[in-house]
């Protein structure tokens, strides 16, 4: 009912996200991406040293909770977009 009332708006709403959110998004798993293999690699580079080791250790757990906020922003703006849909 009010999905009709209101094309233009789902337009720009669909478009704001296909454009901006949807790319931004796949951008920050890219570099959570980046953050984790560093971590990785710092973190087998460096067996020997235990601070380098630990600093490896963190960037993957960085790594880790980007990829957590990422995946929860991108149900997030799925949930709203489909909700936005079926109004």
């Amino acid at each position: 009912m009010f999905a009709s009332a209101f094309p233009a708006a789902d337009d720009f709403i669909g478009k704001v996200t296909d454009v901006i959110i949807n790319p931004l998004i796949y951008l920050m798993f890219g570099v959570a991406f980046v953050v984790f293999m560093w971590g990785v690699t710092e973190y087998v580079l460096h067996l020997d040293d235990e601070d380098a080791r630990k600093k490896g250790a963190r960037h993957m757990l960085w790594g880790v909770i980007g990829f957590a906020i990422m995946v929860s922003a991108y149900g997030i703006v799925t949930l709203i977009g489909t909700t936005a849909n079926s109004l």
